[in-house]
């Protein structure tokens, strides 16, 4: 399977395929309606596999632009950077007042939120696309989302919808997805257990659950005891969580300490293993980082999603061997960070769709490294471990289009709780007050530390084979597919730029290596620098200097512009300076 494209002279891409990834792509090409939703466990490729099938649509179609809408910010920056490997230069940056797309680029990636603030300005751009939603659960986030996505993408001419997380429990419909008898089907799933059969996809995860004794005064001003063993109405089991999770007691410090002792037992043969904490809010994930440069001398990133840097502190962790990050709100879903080994759930946020985001940080695999053991530390609150059974059993979930069950006094359902920590805007809470907690020995790792997949009666055997640590998971992609991918052509015709093409002037050298959007980026620079050199020279304002070089350069506007504009506008604005 070879996607040919007309134009010659860029360079092919070489990929290998998983046999999911060519069987999806082979479903896809089969399907007669636009719209195909892919449903796979996180860590499968899902990202390679819709820019492999939008290289071969644009490639088919010349003149198709390309349309990602992915979950945060932190994941358009992902996107167009793989992009870039598969020949596709996207940019992450558009905006409605930017005006028409820069002919060298062939499409755009942008979020859920800005398409609910930009949807008519979306839809004269996406008439005609090759759309992909990323976790499209997440149209139906906020109930304008989803009309916003239908008015923007109703002209599509191709709609590729992705999710790692199969199933709302809400009763909110989500755009482009085909329901039967109210229950979204897939076209094609690649669950977890079958990534793990598979081997070298996913990693095996345990789940140490820590059971404890919380003491506490309720808001009603009662002195309550209990263990995550006694039954208690939900309303008590909040607040035994949040007990549990305040640094006030000594049930989340102890909890910390096994996750540290157990994260340098792995960075022995992992050396750049880490672990991740997911903490409620900013207050508790720098009170956290405290307490781990107190008690074990390391400094942790914090990345909270009110911190403007909190993308690029989530880019440079990926990159370093720095060994814990703390987060809110920020590291789930789609942020790849495959050295991720152990997680520690601390947080109050405890809908099964946030828990099964938060599983999939740490499932992703890391070629060539032996043992790929992952942790998952919880407390042993009723709902974690109704949800950690639900995974361990392997059981089919779909997107709902409406709750399964009414009766939201039951413990055992995954209906949604909260996504903050309960009750922190009711003056009554001010009441509420942590008086200790002590973490208990857990049952041991063959029962909270099961592995996904695996009952918990009858140990690992079935699932690992001959091979339980996953020490031959490398080479176990039996029936994978090499394909040869050619970047498709520009929309407007224009050639993309390589990365190591030569640029116009004395910038040349200087952005060899670089992407098409961060060399656009620097001639930017170049060009701003150049403007204020004419504006001191000419006398000229900078909106005239602005106004001309334009002009010369023939540009109707800078967003809009080529990098061969870009250099032209530069030529033109030195020529100038020279005879002023």
């Amino acid at each position: 399977m070879v996607a040919v494209s007309s134009n010659s002279a860029l360079r092919p891409t070489r990929i290998r395929l998983r046999p999911w990834q060519s069987e999806a792509l082979d479903s896809l090409a089969l399907k007669e309606s636009i719209d195909f939703l892919a449903v796979a466990t996180p860590g499968a490729g899902k990202t390679s596999f819709a820019l492999t099938a939008a290289v071969q649509n644009l490639a088919e179609h010349p003149g198709r632009r390309l349309i990602v809408v992915a979950p945060t910010q932190h994941l358009k920056h992902q996107w167009a950077e793989a992009a870039v490997r598969f020949g596709l230069h996207l940019e992450p940056e558009w905006s409605a007042r930017d005006g028409s797309l820069p002919a060298d680029m062939h499409g755009i990636v942008t979020t859920y939120q800005q398409v609910s603030t930009s949807a008519a300005m979306l839809a004269p751009l996406a008439a005609g696309a090759f759309v992909v939603f990323d976790e499209i659960h997440h149209a139906a986030d906020d109930r304008s989302w989803g009309s916003s996505v239908q008015q923007a993408f109703a002209q599509a001419a191709q709609r590729l919808s992705l999710s790692g997380t199969p199933f709302r429990s809400d009763t909110s419909a989500i755009p482009f997805v085909d329901y039967h008898l109210d229950e979204a089907r897939a076209d094609y799933e690649y669950g977890y257990g079958e990534a793990l059969a598979d081997g070298g996809v996913v990693r095996p995860v345990y789940f140490p659950r820590i059971n404890g004794f919380m003491e506490w005064v309720s808001p009603a001003g009662d002195v309550v005891a209990a263990t995550f063993d006694d039954e208690l109405p939900r309303e008590l089991a909040n607040q035994r969580l949040r007990t549990a999770l305040s640094l006030e007691g000594e049930w989340l410090p102890t909890v910390l300490d096994q996750a540290h002792e157990r994260l340098k037992e792995l960075r022995r043969g992992h050396p750049e293993a880490a672990g991740l904490i997911i903490a409620t809010d900013q207050a508790h994930a720098q009170q956290i980082a405290q307490l781990m440069l107190r008690r074990h001398g390391v400094t942790a990133v914090v990345a909270t999603s009110d911190d403007p840097d909190a993308s690029d502190k989530i880019a440079g962790f990926a990159l370093s061997d720095q060994p814990w990050i703390v987060a809110v709100r920020m590291v789930s879903e789609g942020v790849d960070i495959p050295r991720l080994r152990i997680a520690v759930f601390a947080t109050m946020t405890t809908t099964e769709l946030f828990f099964r985001q938060a599983v999939g940080r740490i499932v992703r695999w890391t070629k060539g490294v032996p043992r790929q053991k992952a942790y998952f530390f919880l407390p042993d609150d009723v709902r974690l471990r109704h949800f950690a059974a639900n995974l361990a059993e392997q059981r089919r979930h779909s997107l709902r289009k409406r709750a399964d069950s009414e009766d939201s006094g039951d413990m055992g359902q995954a209906e949604p709780e909260f996504d903050e920590p309960p009750g922190l805007e009711d003056e009554q809470m001010s009441l509420f007050s942590v008086i200790g907690s002590v973490a208990l020995e857990s049952a041991g790792e063959s029962a909270p530390g099961q592995a996904l997949g695996v009952d918990s009666m009858t140990g690992e055997e079935g699932v690992f084979g001959d091979d339980p640590d996953g020490v031959l998971g490398d080479s176990r992609h039996d029936g994978g597919v090499d394909l040869v991918l050619l970047p498709p052509p520009l929309p407007s015709g224009a050639m993309p730029r390589s990365a190591g093409d030569a640029v116009a002037g004395s910038a040349g050298g200087a952005l060899d290596g670089m992407t098409l959007r961060q060399r656009k980026i620097a001639m930017r620079d170049y060009n701003a620098d150049l403007a204020r050199d004419l504006v001191r020279s000419t006398g000229w304002s900078h909106p005239q200097v602005n106004a001309e070089l334009n002009r010369l350069s023939g540009i109707r506007k800078i967003s809009e512009a080529t990098l061969d504009q870009l250099e032209r506008r530069l030529i033109a604005g030195r020529k100038w300076l020279k005879s002023t």
